[in-house]
């Protein structure tokens, strides 16, 4: 049996000569293990869109390269023009998706490296770039450790956990954020019995959780979205771990559609709820769950990908909202870095973060 560390794999990372991001192409698993060279704004925009790379706070790493590798391509042009490029660019890439605030915070990071290094020249603020990219994966890196230091707290040796769509190291790098725990625990000889819920229409947790956790070893069980109550009724469930793309000032937070649902049924099963997270998917500019903005994808996703044939017929209409906002009141606490949040959120998530 491989250890969770020795099982994962690469999900992105600059190539050798520093030209070039490279990701796992995550639209291909479980069944193939392909990688995309990627050194074009087009092409890194498309890679965000695809999903081929996926999830918070690996999207903001990849954007984070992605800035650098682009700048080094324009480093023979004066200051504010280089700015000007980069800004666009920057701007073009936040378009991608707009409900997972890590791109956007990445971006913005990296725009900031620009605009307070005026006095260099555009070659020396690309290499700047390049340092403060590997930073923020180093950064990411350490943060799912502390995530799974304060997670692992929350459960004990043999518990059943529920998970929803894929918050691993696929879509967050290190531990993960939602399996942080999971990991960390395995490490530590625990134990879990893990509930993958397969997440539709996109199948984030059958295609991506249950691959890696049965990768590292860890006993996981798929199942379809609707089957979740029967399991938490049957008392196999002692805690729900799920992910999150961003966090009002209040608590309420998106994440994947159908983590919603999960929330309510784990309030009248009586099972405790918690989103785990980076501190950069908290946005106090959002005052409320009611102010994040819902990606809409392509209705045929529900009706064609996936199958050999639609299962549906073509005139009858879809509605594909990429993410649903889960309501502060039905979440136990919120797992981060600096610690675990309990309500209330409003107050103590400026204490946590010194608002």
């Amino acid at each position: 049996m491989e250890s969770s560390k020795s099982a994962r794999l690469t999900v992105v990372k600059l190539s050798e000569d520093e030209k070039s991001v490279i990701i796992l192409d995550q639209t291909k698993l479980p069944n193939h293990e392909e990688y995309i060279t990627i050194h074009d704004e087009k092409r890194a925009w498309d890679a965000i869109k695809r999903l081929e790379i996926r999830g918070a706070p690996a999207i903001g790493v990849f954007a984070g390269y992605a800035m650098y590798v682009l700048a080094q391509q324009y480093t023979d042009k004066r200051y504010e023009d280089f700015k000007a490029e980069f800004l666009r660019q920057a701007e073009y890439l936040d378009s991608s998706r707009p409900t997972a605030v890590n791109l956007s915070w990445a971006l913005k990071r990296q725009a900031g490296v620009v605009e307070k290094n005026a006095d260099k020249n555009p070659a020396e603020i690309a290499a700047l770039l390049g340092a403060e990219a590997k930073k923020i994966d180093a950064e990411n890196e350490e943060m799912t450790r502390k995530i799974a230091e304060y997670g692992v707290t929350l459960v004990k040796d043999g518990d059943g956990i529920l998970t929803h769509c894929n918050a691993g190291y696929l879509a967050c790098l290190g531990y993960g954020t939602a399996t942080a725990p999971i990991y960390y625990g395995q490490e530590k000889g625990m134990t879990f019995h893990v509930y993958s819920d397969e997440t539709r229409p996109l199948l984030q947790g059958a295609r991506l959780t249950s691959y890696e956790l049965q990768k590292a070893g860890v006993d996981v069980t798929l199942i379809c979205d609707n089957m979740a109550s029967i399991v938490m009724k049957q008392g196999k469930i002692n805690a729900v771990f799920v992910g999150c793309d961003r966090i009002a000032a209040n608590g309420d937070f998106a994440n994947k559609i159908g983590t919603s649902g999960v929330a309510i049924l784990a309030k009248h099963y009586g099972v405790p709820f918690y989103t785990l997270g980076p501190s950069s998917t908290i946005d106090f500019d959002t005052p409320t769950g009611d102010d994040i903005h819902i990606e809409l994808r392509d209705p045929e996703e529900v009706k064609e990908m996936w199958y050999k044939e639609p299962m549906a017929l073509k005139e009858v209409k879809s509605y594909n909202p990429s993410f649903d906002v889960t309501d502060h009141t039905l979440v136990t606490g919120i797992v981060t870095e600096r610690g675990i949040v309990y309500p209330p959120f409003k107050e103590n998530l400026k204490k946590l973060f010194n608002r």
